[in-house]
């Protein structure tokens, strides 16, 4: 249930302030947050005496490539009759439901009070874009965007509302069937988790790269909030392990 490449990011880093060891996926500022990532790090075996000089520093843009790279042979992997293209950064406006869009940011550009009135924040480039052809013989010039994820190694409450106004807007945009709107991350809090995954429908799941260490530590050291912020959205299948994500996402 924890991401294979899980342990290439989760580790300890030291603080610049004191030198002491602190887990990277942590709120320093929390002491439940750092309760709670420590005990994940207890549960992938990666102590405190092993502190990752290897690990990224960037871990948001680390975890966004790995995301990439290991959907890339992953969903190859799980289905060989389908063209897959799994791309970092993409415009949305390069995929069939919304090449519309790229139509309207010409004619906006051209105009200042439509440029003014609209504004350009419907052409999202979410962190990882997984599009498909259906047919190898298609000449359909745009794939089907077929899954849109926004990858965020820790949770804060603006980063929530950037999740939710982006999918949003592709919800509101699209012509076609929706694309699977997912977020990925690694954040130790469950109540922080519970920030995206609950609401009215913007996210359709959140995949949690360690979420079975992330299940000991909270029955080890979390309190009753946290167990029953966990549990809800784990019952309720808008928290999902992140080695589902490719199997999901091939058969859907």
């Amino acid at each position: 249930m924890n991401a294979s490449f899980a342990t290439q990011l989760l580790g300890w880093k030291r603080l610049k302030a004191s030198g002491k060891p602190v887990p990277n996926s942590a709120d320093s500022n929390s002491k439940a947050s750092k309760a709670l990532a420590a005990k994940i790090l207890d549960h992938l075996g990666v102590t405190p005496e092993v502190i990752l000089e290897e690990t990224p520093t960037s871990l948001g843009p680390a975890l966004e490539r790995l995301v990439q790279e290991d959907l890339e042979k992953s969903l190859l992997e799980s289905d060989k009759a389908r063209i897959w293209h799994v791309d970092h950064k993409k415009v949305i406006a390069d995929f069939s439901q919304y090449a519309h869009l790229g139509n309207l940011k010409k004619i906006v550009g051209k105009n200042p009070v439509l440029s003014a009135d609209l504004g350009l924040d419907y052409l999202i480039r979410p962190d990882v874009t997984v599009g498909v052809t259906q047919d190898s013989l298609s000449v359909e010039s745009h794939p089907f965007l077929h899954a849109a994820i926004s990858c965020k190694w820790t949770i804060r409450s603006d980063r929530v509302q950037n999740i939710r106004h982006e999918f949003l807007q592709m919800i509101r945009h699209r012509r076609g069937r929706l694309p699977h709107l997912i977020a990925v991350t690694a954040e130790p809090m469950p109540s922080r988790i519970a920030a995206i995954a609950r609401g009215t429908g913007e996210v359709d799941a959140v995949y949690h790269i360690a979420l079975d260490a992330l299940q000991s530590a909270v029955e080890d050291a979390g309190s009753a909030q946290q167990k029953n912020d966990l549990a809800e959205c784990i019952r309720q299948g808008r928290l999902r392990p992140y080695d589902e994500l490719a199997s999901t996402l091939a058969t859907w």
